[in-house]
């Protein structure tokens, strides 16, 4: 990783297809599985404290496609899958850092529960708070503990779902139907999200995260 090419590198799906039909399906999992694996396991075990730095820039700069193809395939409640997960939720913040703060914030003050803290995002949380709070969930899966990691993305999608829900109400209350609709949409996304973390999280703690 120390001479990267400026531009993205992508590897083509046809690069997976070794024989007509690409590879078998429980092949591609197990592939998907040992390389999440080894990855995490990779950083964590390194010396260089400036791994997790190039780590994320490399993400940042070039994506991880091939692995990506290979972790979207990957049940949610799987290391691979939630890797996955994590690397999309990240990517929204950093696509939409105005429109997940409104969400985080707003759910910060309707939620009566802990999880805005245990996120961890700065209050009162705009736009350069939430960017700072995605890289440092993202850098928890290497260093420090993979559980919390988890813990804190789900705390995050819950208080951000909570924002949403309450904001797709005024919406509603104000006749706006589409936006009512979009958000109630993603509300339910970000639920979906926040239970296949700490499912992931509980797996992890109980050792069977793979």
């Amino acid at each position: 990783m120390t001479e990267r090419p400026r531009r993205p590198v992508r590897l083509p799906s046809a690069a997976f297809e070794v024989q007509e039909g690409g590879l078998d399906p429980a092949v591609t999992l197990r592939i998907a599985h040992d390389s999440a694996r080894a990855l995490v396991h990779r950083v964590r075990a390194s010396d260089d404290p400036d791994l997790v730095e190039r780590m994320v820039a490399f993400t940042d700069e070039h994506g991880l496609d091939t692995l990506a193809e290979l972790w979207s395939r990957a049940g949610a409640r799987t290391l691979p899958g939630a890797l996955w997960r994590l690397s999309l939720l990240r990517a929204l913040i950093r696509s939409d850092p105005h429109g997940v703060a409104l969400l985080f914030q707003r759910g910060s003050e309707v939620l009566a529960t802990a999880d805005p803290v245990v996120a961890g995002a700065e209050t009162p949380t705009g736009p350069d708070e939430i960017r700072v709070l995605a890289d440092a969930v993202l850098r928890g899966v290497y260093v420090g503990d993979v559980a919390v990691a988890f813990d804190r993305a789900a705390a995050f999608c819950r208080t951000a779902a909570a924002g949403a829900a309450d904001l797709a109400d005024d919406a509603d209350a104000g006749a706006d139907d589409a936006r009512a609709a979009e958000l109630t949409a993603r509300a339910a996304r970000l639920a979906a999200s926040a239970r296949d973390f700490t499912a992931c999280a509980r797996l992890e703690r109980a050792g069977s995260l793979d």
